[in-house]
This record gives structure tokens, sequence and C-alpha cells, in this order.
């Protein structure tokens, strides 16, 4: 039954990518496909503990496609290659991230459909917090996801902003605050060489589509992904991974 769910999953995602090729069509429309058709959450099932009164996830009762946050991952690497080299660094760490979690899951492709159960094998090891685990990859590729998102947010509530201006408060909400010296550094150096905000907008929208509708479906793509998110942060909390830093 998983696996047919899986086989089903995959072919509705090269559908789409076969589709949104054919048909010329932008990251965004097919990350809002891909958010409509592949994730179906579970609800957050809660209890209580130890007698309090404040509910709390079960861990059970998460569930989050891992093909499909690994597609997503793929969207961030296409916007920061549309930011352009300025965002080398953080492309190659994303891009790194990627490959460990796709390594897991074909460890057992049919366990690991569910990005939840990553996170719980490795936490039940130890393992969880390890340089080189997986759930380490996914706290990261999340808060990747969350940059993404703030960016686009900001660029379609206000397309006059300055990109440069952007990009950092974006940075600044979303990944600064795990960041280490070097780290914000790094960063601090590459917003100087962001492309203008009209040349971005114009590499991230199809060549005939009005800024209305870009903004129509960033405004989309975020309330559809918003609630992924928020399930996978949720999660890295339940298992102590949620304020992890880097240097």
């Amino acid at each position: 039954m998983q696996a047919n769910k899986e086989e089903e999953e995959e072919d509705a995602n090269v559908g789409i990518k076969r589709r949104r090729k054919m048909e010329g069509g932008s990251e965004i429309k097919s990350a809002i496909e891909e958010l409509s058709l592949m994730f179906k959450l579970k609800p957050v099932v809660t209890r209580a503990r130890n007698g309090e009164e404040k509910d709390e996830p079960r861990d059970e009762a998460f569930h989050v496609p891992t093909r499909a946050f690994l597609s997503l991952c793929n969207l961030v690497l296409e916007v920061l290659d549309k930011v352009g080299p300025t965002m080398a660094v953080l492309r190659l760490d994303v891009h790194r991230n990627v490959q460990r979690v796709e390594l897991f899951k074909e460890s057992n492709p049919s366990k690991y459909s569910n990005l939840a159960e990553m996170i719980k094998k490795e936490a039940g090891e130890g393992n969880a917090r390890k340089s080189n685990s997986c759930s380490k990859a996914i706290v990261w590729l999340t808060r990747s996801m969350d940059l993404m998102v703030a960016l686009l947010q900001r660029l379609a509530n206000d397309p006059g902003q300055k990109m440069e201006q952007a990009v950092e408060e974006s940075y600044n909400v979303t990944l600064k605050p795990w960041h280490g010296w070097i780290s914000s550094a790094a960063f601090k150096v590459a917003l100087q060489l962001v492309p203008e905000t009209k040349t971005f907008i114009n590499l991230l929208k199809t060549k005939d589509e009005s800024y209305e509708n870009f903004k129509e479906d960033t405004q989309t793509f975020v309330s559809l992904i918003s609630p992924v998110l928020e399930e996978i942060h949720c999660i890295l909390k339940v298992y102590g991974l949620d304020r992890l830093k880097c240097i």
C-alpha cells in the first residue's frame, strides 16, 4: 500500500515537471501544483503529558511526504540560481543537505517516505545532533525554505522594495538567529551582489505573466507551504532540534 502511494507521488511529480516544461510554467506555479497534489498532512493529534493541561503533539501523528519535501528544496535551489552566484555558498549547502536526505531515504524508501520517520530514527539512536546527520540537514533545509518564503512574500507585498533590503530583512528573521558571526559575515558580503528587484521578479515569473498574477501565485504558494513548514518545525521541536546553531 505504501509502495503504491510512493509510485503515485512519483508519477504525479514527473507529470508536473513534464507539463511545466511543455507549457513554460514558472517554478512557483509548479510548486503550487505539487503542494496541492502531494501534501496531504494528517491533523496533529494532541495529548496531555504528565498531567499538564497544555497539550503537545504526538510524534506518531506527524506526516510530511519526503519526496514532496525534496521537491520543494529543489525549488529553493532554483530560486537561489535566479538570485545569482552571490548565493553560491548557500546553494551548495542546500544541495549537499538535499543529497544527504535523499541518501537516507534510499536506505528504506517505504519507511522513510515520511520525513518524520528519519528524524525519529536518528533521535532514537542519539545521532540527530551529529554534524553529518540527516536530521540536521532537514533543519537547515527547512530554514532555507523559511528564507525563500519570507523573501517571496516581501517582494509580492512590495515590488518596489530594493532587493538587497528584501533579502537582508528575510535573512534577519529566518537564518540569522541560527548563524554565528562567520556565516552572518559571509551573507552580508553576498548581499552586495544581488540583482535588482525587477530583474529577479521577471526571472521568477513566466514571460507574459503580469505582476498581479505573479503576486497572486506567490500568495497562494505561501498559504500552501506555511502549514507544511509549521509541521516540520513542530517535529524538530518535539525532538529538541529546533534551536541548533552553526558557527
